[in-house]
């Protein structure tokens, strides 16, 4: 009679299969808890519930997610699993059949003289053959002293008593391997060097209310906040205090979130955490002034409102610029972030500066709804009237000079671009001044037909550059609501903008945006690759390289383009 046998009912219930050799060749040797991992990973599998966590795995088997993870870890170590992601986490089940996956069997007496040492080490709990099997395999496969090891062992139970798991010991063990410091000069030197942290670590610890020792990770932060970001003791227990961080990951959250907004002083950090509930109830307002919903108001106090404020705008002063942007048809976070990279070019940035500049616009916009009226038109405002204005200012015309322009405009079929067409024969013949005109001017001007034609030719390029205009403004935009390379345009506009203060003031901080900006570039230009978007599309493609098709030189000449027009539509 056979050894196993089963019921006629177990006989007809479903199964999960288990390979033989794994069966054979692995679980004699492996820790037990490991194999419970492996053994309900195949159920999972084999009854097709994708749904599945690492977090439900480890309450199934009653063990910590942390647990179920090593156990993976060590899974993955024979050969028996191969862990694809951490975020979220995935694992794919190989065969058993690895020849560098079969458990080693170490000789205990080779290391005879190391079990006994760690064993007096952990003395509050006797250690397993497998967990000697994992502190063996450090000595073989990471090339640990012997004595190097006993060290990490003692560093790890003098931090969290001699009950600690080997799992700890084993992720310190390995954090101290990824970093070549296996013999014991260097892991003497390692720890020598965060012992002379250790004080300060504590220190922060105690103001942050975090209640346990620091170790080798959390020197690894300190490092990070003192070296790299550049913060002071005090400044890292400032940020503890107004975050409230009680854990070491969410005061790094916090230092990573004030090294962004580049706030390092106690005075700066203070400041700024006492006016993040101002920075949000700014960002409702402007974007109550814009007329946009938001849905997260995070993106838009991190992307657009802190760097404003950054640059040195107060939120009184972002608050009009908002109002002026929607009466302007700017209507989104991204168009009033132009406008105010344009102002922060300029230098423009104090409340006064900023408020006389919009006043200026306003009188602008003003003025030009006065020469539309003079022409007989009452439609609104539109940009090409804008850059009309500013160009027939740039030929050295006076706003009076424009008004009687536009009177004798009144009538015609494309007022606008007639008055074009008068400034651009006075400035040919060098009338500059109203005494200047007469009624019978000294040179001859083109009849009523020409004029239309002239207007329509105006018109023509109007449409022309425009359409070219709107193109690139198309490609850029859907380029940008992708957010990898949102991202990156945003940054490349803020460092332009640096860079441009910098070229001034310093020569070393101009060379550094430079390289990161081409760096930057770069990513960028491969994001756009993979997105399929040519990067030359946000530039206009105008028909005439010479006048951008304007249909005038930059000296208020007609265009070569222009005259060709003209010739052809006669």
């Amino acid at each position: 009679m056979a050894l196993i046998s089963v019921s006629d009912d177990l006989a007809k219930k479903s199964f999960t299969s288990v390979e033989n050799k794994f069966i054979t060749k692995y679980m004699p040797h492996l820790e037990p808890n490991s194999v419970k991992v492996y053994l309900f990973s195949l159920y999972l599998y084999q009854n097709g519930l994708n749904s599945y966590t690492i977090d439900d795995v480890a309450q199934k088997l009653s063990l910590t997610e942390q647990e179920i993870i090593n156990y993976y870890e060590y899974l993955e170590e024979l050969e028996l699993v191969a862990i694809l992601s951490r975020s979220p986490f995935e694992v794919k089940i190989l065969d058993a059949d690895n020849i560098n996956g079969t458990p080693k069997k170490f000789k205990p007496e080779k290391y005879a003289d190391f079990t006994k040492n760690v064993q007096n080490v952990l003395k509050g709990r006797m250690i397993s053959p497998n967990e000697f099997r994992e502190y063996f395999v450090l000595l073989e496969e990471y090339g640990f002293e012997q004595n190097a090891l006993i060290m990490i062992i003692n560093y790890c139970v003098n931090l969290r008593g001699d009950k600690i798991g080997y799992q700890y010991i084993k992720k310190v063990a390995k954090s101290f391997a990824d970093e070549k410091v296996t013999t014991v000069k260097r892991v003497d030197e390692k720890l020598s060097a965060f012992t002379s942290s250790t004080s300060a670590l504590i220190k922060i610890f105690n103001a942050a209310g975090i209640n346990r020792k620091p170790d080798i990770d959390d020197d690894k932060l300190y490092k990070k906040w003192t070296s790299e970001f550049q913060f002071e003791d005090d400044a890292i227990i400032c940020g503890a205090k107004y975050f409230k961080a009680k854990t070491v990951e969410k005061l790094d959250e916090a230092l990573c979130e004030l090294y962004k907004n580049k706030k390092f002083d106690v005075k700066e950090i203070e400041d700024y955490c006492k006016n993040k509930n101002s920075v949000y109830t700014a960002t409702l307002e402007i974007a109550r002034a814009l007329g946009v919903y938001m849905q997260n108001s995070a993106p838009y106090i991190e992307n657009y409102v802190n760097v404003w404020y950054n640059y040195g705008y107060s939120f009184l002063c972002l608050k009009s610029v908002a109002n002026y942007c929607f009466k302007h048809n700017m209507k989104s976070f991204e168009d009033m972030s132009v406008f105010i990279g344009e102002l922060y070019k300029e230098g423009i940035v104090t409340d006064q500066n900023v408020g006389e500049y919009i006043r200026k616009l306003d009188a602008d916009d003003r003025f030009i709804k006065e020469v539309l009226t003079v022409c007989g038109l009452t439609r609104k405002i539109i940009s090409w009237d804008r850059e009309s204005l500013a160009r027939w200012r740039s030929w050295n015309f006076s706003d009076s000079m424009i008004l009687e322009a536009a009177k004798l405009s009144a009538g015609k079929s494309n007022p606008v671009a007639y008055i074009n067409g008068i400034l651009s024969g006075w400035k040919t013949d060098g009338i500059f001044e109203v005494e200047k005109i007469t009624r019978t001017p000294s040179y001859k001007p083109a009849n009523t037909d020409t004029r239309a034609e002239r207007a329509a030719a105006e018109a023509h390029f109007f449409e022309l550059r425009h359409a070219a205009e709107d193109r690139a403004e198309k490609a850029l935009r859907t380029a940008t609501s992708d957010e990898v390379y949102g991202d990156i345009h945003r940054q490349l506009n803020e460092l332009a903008i640096e860079l441009a203060f910098a070229e001034i003031k310093d020569a070393a901080k101009a060379e550094q945006l430079s390289e990161q900006i081409a760096k930057l570039e770069a990513d960028g230009d491969k994001r756009l690759k993979e997105l399929g978007i040519n990067k030359a599309d946000f530039t206009p493609r105008y028909s005439c390289k010479k006048c951008d098709d304007t249909g005038y030189g930059k000296d208020g000449k007609p265009c070569e383009c222009m005259i060709k027009f003209l010739s052809e539509n006669n």
